[in-house]
């Protein structure tokens, strides 16, 4: 009788009796998500909520008086300012809260992509490629569960950020800083971090790796600043294409435009639409790509551990080394008004006094230095976990089954890391130099640039071997891994600026880097860390030896 009764369903009835069994799980699953990653999460989120409430607090501390901040606001108004910041319309009344909104809101929103796609490829393409996905939705599982509660995850961190901004901000009392336009900066968060979680659940369908799906998510967020970029230095046109632009197109603190957020939440809809349309093509497990057939004879180099390893890395170090070359000429063409930039606040002009250096410029270009470095040291804590991801996909059981070693499969893997860290430093150089070249009119600061990130080179090393040590003897816990870079950022960048303890400094690898071009070459500090890494490395190496594999 009940059989019959539901063969009799209307049509519509059996679509949504379908729609309701694709979500079943769906509960349980975001919460196993947020219980997953309640370190990871509110590490995100207090970072970029102490970044953006700090930056605020030095805007008040290094700028105190009207003339300053008209001051500052004419040097941004150049073609190279407005694309490191954003559009001209804030520089009209440059307060406090439209400094914030001009030049902190478009970096802060690559942060807030980047915790969105990473959130969502973690809970969706990592799990089908360890096989834990498969194993789960042999349950009472929906279809659709996994990826709605990846998205419901990466909206509660959204949105928990998007409210910690905005009371924070408001309560902050800061002259200018409204409770409005602090809502609407928070809002702005949370709408561009949708979109770019959408975004991340389309790639996810697309490729079959997790590493491909985050890097197409990646690249789109790539391009969504450079046509910012090239927008607010051209007549704007460009910047409408942009996510990203929309937000900046608030006007935060000075308009106080809400309509442009209704862009980004018609884009988020339709791509998270698209996302559902694209995971009913395709089987657990695949990707929509097809992946395709190598050739049916491997050269020499990819049957040598460290010619595979380079090969599986390539991809990666690419894309972080054109982000570097890109990031480096944008630095490198603001070098000739650095001295305009700093002249009337004297806050920042003793900031850089300390770097030392014969002129502005030096000073300007060392303190810089730790960007790129950083930036590069993301890439080298990437490349160093490589290994454990070939390890929990299952790819390195049957290779290392054969006669390779342990020591040689992860020692060609944290090689490559090595060595990639050398190569992305030198593009960062190439770029700095070309370009602050050309903007100072010093042929000599060429060679200067070129050579000066290089120096960092050991730093990158010891955040390879650190990562190397976690990998070897804690697998669990590798994630404290991203410690290093984060750490060298706030001290190494935020510090000498808000005059934190020298000590602070000093715990830091990148701390002991000779801050060239501004210093003279110290080798004992370079040769120290050199040593230090290849300790860490041999360290983790002999983990590696000792412990269980991770087998499926």
């Amino acid at each position: 009788m009940t059989a019959t009764a539901a063969a009799r369903k209307s049509p519509p009835a059996r679509a949504e009796a379908r729609e309701r069994h694709a979500l079943t799980g769906t509960g349980t699953l975001l919460r196993f998500n947020l219980r997953r990653d309640r370190v990871r999460l509110p590490v995100w989120i207090g970072a970029l909520f102490l970044g953006t409430v700090g930056t605020l607090s030095s805007f008040t501390s290094q700028y105190p008086e009207p003339a300053d901040r008209k001051s500052v606001g004419e040097t941004m108004d150049s073609p190279a300012g407005l694309a490191m910041t954003g559009p001209a319309r804030y520089l009209d009344d440059y307060n406090y809260g439209a400094m914030l909104g001009h030049q902190m809101l478009g970096f802060v929103l690559i942060m807030v992509g980047l915790m969105s796609v990473l959130t969502v490829t973690r809970h969706t393409r990592t799990e089908e490629e360890t096989g834990r996905a498969e194993l789960v939705r042999a349950a009472v599982v929906g279809r659709h569960a996994h990826l709605t509660a990846a998205l419901g995850t990466a909206a509660v961190a959204n949105a928990v950020l998007a409210l910690l901004i905005a009371v924070g901000l408001g309560a902050s009392g800061t002259e200018d800083v409204t409770w409005g336009g602090s809502l609407l900066y928070g809002a702005a968060h949370a709408a561009v971090g949708l979109v770019f979680a959408a975004v991340a659940g389309i790639t996810v369908q697309i490729s079959q790796f997790s590493r491909g799906a985050s890097g197409m998510a990646l690249a789109v967020i790539g391009a969504a600043y450079a046509l910012r970029a090239s927008g607010d230095v051209g007549n704007g046109a460009l910047s409408w294409l942009s996510p990203i632009g929309w937000a900046q197109r608030t006007y935060v603190y000075v308009d106080d435009r809400w309509w442009p957020l209704l862009l980004a939440l018609a884009l988020a809809a339709a791509t998270t639409a698209v996302a559902y349309r694209l995971s009913t093509r395709r089987d657990v497990g695949a990707g929509l790509r097809a992946t395709r057939l190598g050739s049916p004879v491997a050269s020499d180099a990819l049957a040598r551990p460290l010619g595979l390893a380079v090969r599986l890395h390539r991809g990666m170090l690419a894309g972080f080394g054109a982000g570097l070359l890109l990031l480096s000429v944008m630095y490198g063409s603001i070098l000739g008004d650095a001295e305009d930039m700093i002249e009337d606040v004297k806050e920042l002009r003793e900031a850089v006094q300390k770097v030392g250096g014969a002129n502005v410029a030096e000073s300007f270009a060392s303190t810089v230095m730790i960007v790129l470095a950083v930036v590069a040291a993301v890439y080298a804590v990437m490349a160093a976990l490589r290994p454990q991801s070939e390890e929990t996909s299952g790819r390195a059981e049957p290779l290392l089954a054969t006669g390779l070693s342990r020591s040689r499969w992860a020692g060609a893997h944290l090689t490559v890391a090595m060595l990639g860290g050398v190569v992305v430093l030198a593009l960062a150089g190439l770029g700095f130099g070309a370009a602050g070249a050309a903007a100072t009119g010093d042929a000599g600061f060429f060679l200067d640039l070129l050579v000066a990130p290089l120096a960092y080179a050991p730093a990158l090393w010891v955040t390879v071997g650190v990562a190397a040590v976690l990998f070897g003897w804690l697998p669990r816990a590798t994630v404290a891994s991203w410690v290093l870079p984060v750490y060298a950022f706030v001290v190494g960048y935020l510090g000498k600026i808000l005059d934190f303890p020298g000590w602070m400094n000093n715990i830091s690898p990148f701390g002991h880097v000779p801050a060239l071009p501004a210093e003279s070459m110290r080798w004992t500090p370079v040769l120290i860390l050199t040593a230090l890494a290849a300790a860490l490395v041999a360290l983790g190496l002999a983990g590696f030896r000792r412990r269980d594999l991770e087998t499926k």
